[in-house]
C-alpha cells in the first residue's frame, strides 16, 4: 500500500524527525501532539485546561488535513506527565468526542518534549 504523508500549517511542525501523520489505505497514524501554538511553536500560555485544549485543537487540524475528524479516531493514547489531571482530560475530552468514544490509554509519564505536561496521539480510521 502506497503511504501519504500529511502535512498542516494549523498544526504545529514536526520538533524531529517524523510527520504530523501518515496514512496507509484508510488508516491515519497521527503522530503525538503537544500544546504547541502552530504560529509561534512555543507552548500555550496558561494552565493544564489550556494545555490539553490545545493539544486536542492540533489532533483536530491534523485529522482535517487528512480528511476525517476527531470522531474517526479509533484509538487515543495520552500521556500525562502527572496523572491527577486525568479527570481533566476527560472533562475536556467530551468536549471534542461524543459516543461512541475512541478507546484510549492514559500513562503517567516522567517528562515530555519541551516542557510539556500533556501529549497525545492517535490512529484513525477513515
Amino acid at each position: 500500500m502506497q503511504r501519504e504523508i500529511i502535512s498542516t500549517e494549523q498544526a504545529p511542525t514536526a520538533i524531529g524527525t517524523y510527520s504530523q501523520a501518515v496514512k496507509v489505505g484508510n488508516t491515519v497514524y497521527l503522530s503525538g501532539q503537544i500544546p504547541l501554538v502552530p504560529a509561534t511553536m512555543k507552548l500555550v500560555e496558561g494552565d493544564m485546561r489550556a494545555q490539553i485544549t490545545r493539544v486536542f485543537d492540533n489532533l483536530t487540524a491534523v485529522a482535517t488535513a487528512a480528511g476525517g475528524t476527531l470522531a474517526d479516531i479509533s484509538k487515543l493514547n495520552i500521556f500525562l506527565t502527572d496523572l491527577s489531571h486525568f479527570s481533566l482530560v476527560n472533562e475536556i475530552m467530551a468536549e471534542y468526542f461524543s459516543t461512541p468514544y475512541p478507546a484510549r490509554a492514559a500513562v503517567g509519564v516522567a517528562s515530555l518534549p519541551k516542557g510539556a505536561r500533556v501529549e497525545m496521539d492517535a490512529i484513525m480510521t477513515l
